[in-house]
């Protein structure tokens, strides 16, 4: 039982035809899937379910299933009524698409980060309201000057293409792996590699968008000096409305 992951090759479909495979303790296993599960930093989708009769169910977070391999869980929202629901219904997955948005954005945002930032990374987290990169290193880092370099990569609009790449190929090959605390997904006998033409090649699983021009205003809010090796650059959205300041 394993679910076919529609988001690896197109970040951009918001919704498919899926048939329940199972029922679990936390949610849904469905057959085939555009919901990124929570892995490699960034978080879950969330969304919704529709049946055929047009009732609905909430989708709250998704993530890989614990005990079977290859599945993908569709975590309902409290209350989500689990009754509606039978193995082998036909239903509509839909994602929350503002939500996807902006973990794709982010994402790309943080790909040119490493570009700007040449140390390993150990650690990552890419949410809807803002992302973070700690990159091992003791070197002080500008706030001013990376937003700038942010700022002017995006408006060189690069664009971005996904390919695979065998095993063997990213063996042959370590320096492709920025981070040190999440590996690439293995398994399947090939690695996706996200490439940013010109600025970043690196394995990944995650979503991203087309362009870098397609990330818009993204600036960092915040730099701190986590241990002796480790620095924390946080990013955050700075648009018209929208408050960059970071968490906490």
């Amino acid at each position: 039982m394993k679910t076919d992951e529609l988001f690896r090759d197109d970040a951009t479909l918001h919704e498919c035809q899926a048939t329940v495979l199972a029922l679990d303790d936390d949610g849904v296993i469905l057959d085939r899937t555009v919901f990124y599960p929570l892995g490699g930093g960034q978080a879950g989708d969330a969304g919704a379910l529709w049946l055929a009769d047009g009732r609905s169910l909430a989708i709250a977070d998704t993530r890989k299933s614990k005990a079977v391999a290859g599945a993908i869980v569709h975590w309902l929202a409290p209350g989500a009524q689990r009754d509606w629901l039978q193995p082998g219904m036909t239903v509509t997955a839909r994602i929350d698409s503002e939500r996807r948005r902006a973990h794709m954005r982010f994402h790309t945002a943080t790909h040119l980060l490493c570009a700007l930032v040449p140390h390993p990374v150990d650690g990552c987290s890419i949410t809807a309201s803002y992302a973070r990169l700690d990159f091992h290193m003791s070197e002080a880092l500008d706030k001013a000057d990376l937003s700038a370099g942010i700022a002017r990569l995006v408006a060189a609009a690069h664009p971005l293409t996904a390919r695979w790449i065998s095993e063997d190929e990213l063996d042959a090959n370590p320096g492709l792996v920025r981070s040190m605390s999440v590996q690439p997904p293995r398994g399947g006998g090939r690695v996706r590699v996200i490439e940013i033409a010109g600025v970043d090649v690196q394995p990944c699983g995650g979503t991203h968008v087309a362009n870098s021009a397609d990330i818009g205003a993204v600036v960092v809010t915040k730099i701190e000096k986590k241990s002796a090796m480790t620095r924390r650059v946080v990013l955050g959205f700075a648009e018209p409305g929208v408050s960059p300041d970071p968490p906490g």
